[in-house]
C-alpha cells in the first residue's frame, strides 16, 4: 500500500508553494501530526495557512464499528487562512494538530458541518475556540489515491467565536456561512468580532 502522507505533501506544495515553517506534535497512542506554514499573498495583503499532515495516514473510522478497516473509509487533513501579522496565529498549530489527532483520539469522522472545539483560544487572545469544517475542493482538491483507498480531502476551518457555535448548534451550518456572506465577514481575520445574529 502506497505510503499517503508524501503525496499529501506534494499536493500541498503543488497547490500552496513551500512551506516556510513546520512543527510536529505526538500524542500518547497516536501517529504524529505535523503542521506546514505558508505564506501566500491576495489582493488585501499576506495571508498565512497552515496544513495537518499526519491526520490522512489513517482513514477515519465510523465511532459505532467494531473494528476499525485500515484501508477503507474518509481521509482528510485540515487547513485554516489568517491574515497575518495581526495576532500570534503561529500558537495555532497544537490546537490544529489536537484537532487532526482527533479521529485517533476520540473516533469521530470530521466530516464538512461539524463543529470541532478546542476548549481554549486557538491561539493568544483569539476570539475563537472552535471551528466550522467546511466544504474541500475551493483551495487544495481532493487528493484521488488508488482503489480501494477513499481520496484525501482538504477541509478548510472556519474559525468560530462561541455565540456563533451555539447559534450554529440551533440553526446549522449553512445559515451560520449565509450571514457571514451576508454580513461581508472577513473569516481571515484573526480578531474579528462576531457576526451579529439577532
Amino acid at each position: 500500500m502506497a505510503d499517503v502522507l508524501p503525496l499529501v505533501e506534494a499536493r500541498l506544495r503543488t497547490t500552496l508553494g513551500e512551506p516556510d515553517a513546520r512543527a510536529a506534535v505526538t500524542f500518547l497512542g497516536t501517529d504524529r501530526v505535523e503542521v506546514l506554514r505558508f505564506q501566500d499573498r491576495d489582493q488585501d495583503g499576506e495571508i498565512v495557512r497552515y496544513a495537518t499532515l499526519g491526520m490522512s495516514a489513517q482513514p477515519m473510522a465510523d465511532p459505532t464499528a467494531v473494528l476499525a478497516d485500515p484501508v477503507k473509509g474518509p481521509r482528510a487533513e485540515l487547513v485554516i487562512s489568517v491574515r497575518a501579522g495581526l495576532a500570534d496565529t503561529d500558537k495555532v498549530l497544537r490546537p490544529l494538530a489536537v484537532l487532526a489527532a482527533s479521529p485517533q483520539v476520540e473516533g469521530v469522522i470530521v466530516a464538512p458541518g461539524a463543529s470541532l472545539d478546542v476548549g481554549e483560544p486557538l491561539w493568544p487572545g483569539a476570539p475563537f475556540t472552535s471551528v466550522l469544517v467546511a466544504e474541500p475542493g475551493g483551495l487544495v482538491e481532493d487528493l484521488e489515491l488508488d482503489e480501494p483507498l477513499d481520496p484525501v480531502r482538504f477541509l478548510p476551518l472556519l474559525p468560530m467565536t462561541p455565540n456563533e457555535a451555539a447559534w450554529k448548534r440551533v440553526h446549522g451550518a449553512q445559515a451560520l456561512q449565509e450571514r457571514w456572506l451576508t454580513s461581508g465577514t472577513d473569516l481571515r481575520d484573526p480578531a474579528r468580532r462576531s457576526v451579529p445574529l439577532d
